[in-house]
């Protein structure tokens, strides 16, 4: 069955065969707990359509908790949020879980609503706010520790962006579409990567479309197509192009759950996991790309 992070006590004998502690559950001595340094990202949110907002980043945590071997611990990796249609909002990205941390989604990109202000949706980072012709929409909440507030829109033709895991989208202006926020780096395999970046907003024909932010954001449209987040960093969609054809919001980015372990310990997945391994010093690091909700991982 599955289990929650260990909440027994700890007492000072080593675990036979590596670092660790033995714990103390509801039923006595337990088997060796250790630490686990984890990354967990959800889906990021996906555009809105039509001059549309970018879509926020999925939400980001990392630290490290102790883990109790030979439990299994649910793990789940979010994908991301739709496009928006024409004039439509995009979906907001699904959320990653790894135990009792749960990332949340990015919010959904606004759309370009003709007669009020469109405000983006609220997630792990928010959505950019989109177009209003009296009222410009707000960007959507980002959730505290996990990412940031999207970008506002305007009233005339530009849509705000999609917030990351390091800063705010950013806000349009006249013709020109907000950037998407950037994301954060970690080196929990071993070498450094940005993920988590927040969708640029989409912008009229001729007008300057959102940057992506770094770390798997995708740009806005404007003529051109937007783009969608990268696969696995969780970063939000591009808004959709001012164009026909073009106006689609694109897709966010799927999340990513990676685990760093002692070498001397191993994990082991239900079948529903996608995920690879490598040795990092004296750790062993798994990239989770694809689990669903009813996956688990067991530690030993």
């Amino acid at each position: 069955m599955s289990a929650d992070i260990f909440k027994g006590g700890i007492i000072g004998g080593k675990a036979v065969g590596g670092s660790g502690v033995w714990g103390i559950g509801p039923y006595g001595v337990t088997t060796p707990i250790f630490p686990v340094e984890y990354l967990v990202i959800a889906g990021g949110g996906g555009g809105g359509g039509n001059r549309g907002a970018g879509g926020g980043a999925g939400g980001y945590r990392t630290s490290t908790f102790f883990i109790v071997t030979n439990l299994a611990y649910t793990v789940t990796v979010g994908g991301g949020g739709s496009g928006g249609a024409e004039n439509t909002v995009g979906v907001s990205g699904n959320n990653s879980v790894l135990a009792t941390v749960t990332s949340t989604g990015g919010g959904f990109g606004a759309g370009n609503f003709v007669t009020s202000g469109a405000n983006g949706g609220a997630g792990g980072s928010g959505g950019g706010g989109g177009i209003g012709n009296t009222v410009s929409g707000t960007g959507g909440t980002g959730t505290s520790g996990q990412g940031n507030n999207g970008g506002n829109g305007t009233t005339t033709d530009a849509a705000g962006g999609g917030g990351g895991a390091s800063n705010a989208g950013g806000n349009a202006s006249g013709t020109t579409a907000g950037a998407g926020g950037a994301g954060t780096a970690s080196s929990i395999t071993g070498s450094s990567v940005t993920r988590a970046g927040g969708g640029g907003g989409g912008a009229p024909i001729g007008g300057t479309v959102g940057a992506g932010g770094s770390g798997g954001g995708g740009a806005g449209g404007n003529g051109t197509a937007p783009v969608a987040g990268t696969a696995n960093t969780g970063g939000g969609g591009g808004g959709g192009g001012g164009t026909a054809g073009r106006r689609l919001g694109a897709n966010g980015g799927s999340g990513v759950v990676i685990l760093r372990i002692p070498a001397s310990w191993s994990a082991t997945f239900s079948g529903g996991v996608t995920q690879t391994s490598a040795t990092v010093g004296t750790d062993t690091v798994y990239t989770i790309t694809a689990a669903g909700p009813t996956d688990t991982v067991t530690f030993a």
